[in-house]
């Protein structure tokens, strides 16, 4: 026989004691502080990306969801999210892309629990015809509400809403506990009353920016400074390449590269998606970085970030 083939059993088992080794000592790495996972990168079409939604995991656990849009439900599910550990839910505006899948969240939190699930919701508070977050979710799950069953269906869900309307001048905090802060500034999106929000902790920082149009940027611009990752959310074109109601909506790629520049982000990652932003990605990307030095990418449903990292 030859020699080789004597040792051929030995070399296979060498190979596969390496790969158990690096299996064990990747395992053995301890989770970043503060991780982004994007369930849904898409806006209000039905184009193959969930509507907007984000988890954040804190040490390697799953807290906080930014947004509930269509299609958070399956995402969640592909990615194995443990929902029943959600402990706060942060809405930037109640538009339907944004906060449509949350009963579907809610009730896969229930049933996956054992004990009460209190959760905290934060959002905007309300402007005919928009509702405040409290009574929003007082006609899902209130005692007349929609899902009124859902609460005491399986694990008794804790609601607490905390409804914000921060001024215009200065950012403010709305949760600070267990080295865990986050910060809120008034957001602007026509007539939806919006929110956005930074979330700090361990030493790594994210802010969400929602649907904004340009006059929101100054607010944003103080939440942000020196944030690890902007997430902002991309919808037209820079001026006159989308249509002019948008751009009371929306803010143009130009505008994003000066406010991230202005606010000294680490990077910039792009969110909520529609077919004109990916159809002219590179003219989109191109134009942020005119202004902004930093990294911008695309996002994609899924996508795992580490704030901070390189």
């Amino acid at each position: 026989m030859p020699l080789r083939s004597l040792f051929r059993p030995f070399l296979l088992l060498a190979v596969l004691a390496g790969l158990t080794t690096g299996a064990h000592a990747q395992s053995d790495a301890p989770p970043p502080p503060l991780e982004l996972q994007i369930l849904g990168s898409g806006g209000p079409g039905a184009v193959g990306r969930a509507a907007s939604s984000h988890v954040l995991r804190l040490d390697g656990v799953p807290r906080i969801l930014v947004d509930a849009g269509p299609g958070a439900f399956a995402r969640a599910g592909e990615a194995r999210i443990p929902l029943a550990r959600i402990r706060t839910l942060l809405l930037t505006h109640l538009h339907a892309d944004h906060a449509g899948d949350l009963p579907g969240l809610l009730k896969a939190a229930a049933v996956s629990g054992r004990g009460p699930i209190p959760l905290r919701i934060f959002g905007p508070g309300g402007r005919d015809p928009y509702p405040a977050t409290g009574r929003f979710v007082e006609l899902l799950f209130g005692e007349r509400g929609a899902f009124a069953y859902l609460p005491d269906f399986s694990a008794p869900l804790k609601l607490t809403v905390s409804e914000l309307s921060p001024s215009e001048s200065a950012p403010i905090t709305v949760l600070d506990e267990d080295g865990l802060r986050i910060t809120a500034a008034r957001g602007h999106h026509g007539e939806a009353p919006a929110v956005a929000y930074r979330i700090d902790y361990g030493g790594r920082s994210i802010v969400f920016s929602g649907d904004m149009d340009e006059a929101g940027l100054p607010a944003l611009i103080a939440l942000a400074q020196d944030a690890d990752l902007l997430v902002f959310n991309s919808v037209v074109l820079d001026p006159p390449d989308s249509p002019a109601v948008l751009y009371t909506l929306h803010s143009p790629p130009a505008a994003i590269g000066r406010a991230a520049a202005e606010a000294c982000v680490g990077r910039v990652l792009l969110a909520h998606i529609v077919p004109a932003v990916e159809t002219h990605s590179e003219a989109v990307l191109d134009s942020i970085r005119q202004h902004f030095k930093g990294p911008v990418e695309l996002a994609h449903d899924l996508q795992r970030l580490t704030p901070g990292a390189p």
